[in-house]
């Protein structure tokens, strides 16, 4: 009876999620990646350079479950960047005091 019940629900809602694209609107076909290294990016910049604490404390604190994503830290251009399974990635630099830290595309 569970099954009959998911099945319907899972029947109805796949044509619903489908009509949710529409025209114009930007596609992420690999979302969970690309948002992994930017956060961990922006994130790790952040943690360094605006909040000034100590890489240790930094790397816990962006540390993602599974960790997937490798950092990368230049303190002579204070940067920050991040790769994951080769193909993604991101960097984030320190601006200054009002700006904080932003990520380069």
């Amino acid at each position: 009876m569970r099954r009959a019940v998911l099945a319907v629900l899972l029947g109805a809602l796949v044509p619903v999620l489908a009509s949710c694209e529409s025209a114009g609107r930007r596609r992420y076909e690999n979302n969970d990646l690309v948002l992994v290294t930017a956060y961990t990016a922006k994130d790790a910049c952040t943690c360094l350079f605006v909040m000034e604490r100590d890489e240790a404390f930094c790397r816990a604190f962006v540390k993602a479950s599974p960790s997937v994503a490798q950092l990368t830290i230049d303190r002579e251009r204070k940067a920050v960047e991040t790769s994951a399974v080769l193909l993604w990635g991101a960097r984030a630099r320190y601006v200054d005091a009002r700006d904080g830290c932003v990520l380069e595309l």
